[in-house]
């Protein structure tokens, strides 16, 4: 995924890393499956989460409408609040 991404941004590579759930473990775990899905396929509801090092939640962001994202802005602040 990640060549595919500089190959669509004109060769900038990511300087963060991707983490991927093929198994969807993580989907499962916190109960993200759209179950609801109007296609009938199992997707999982767009979700940010800000985690410590220690894996403490310390913010998240979780919508059932795919086209509501969290603004950058929140998630900078919420990062930020980590460094306090």
């Amino acid at each position: 995924m990640v060549d595919r991404v500089a190959a669509e941004n004109g060769g900038y590579m990511l300087d963060f890393d991707l983490l991927s759930d093929p198994g969807a473990a993580i989907i499962n775990r916190y109960g993200l499956f759209n179950v609801d899905d109007p296609r009938g396929r199992a997707i999982p509801h767009p979700t940010v989460y800000v985690i410590d090092m220690d894996g403490a939640v310390h913010w998240k962001f979780t919508e059932v409408n795919y086209r509501i994202r969290p603004e950058n802005a929140d998630i900078l602040s919420a990062l930020g609040e980590l460094e306090k």
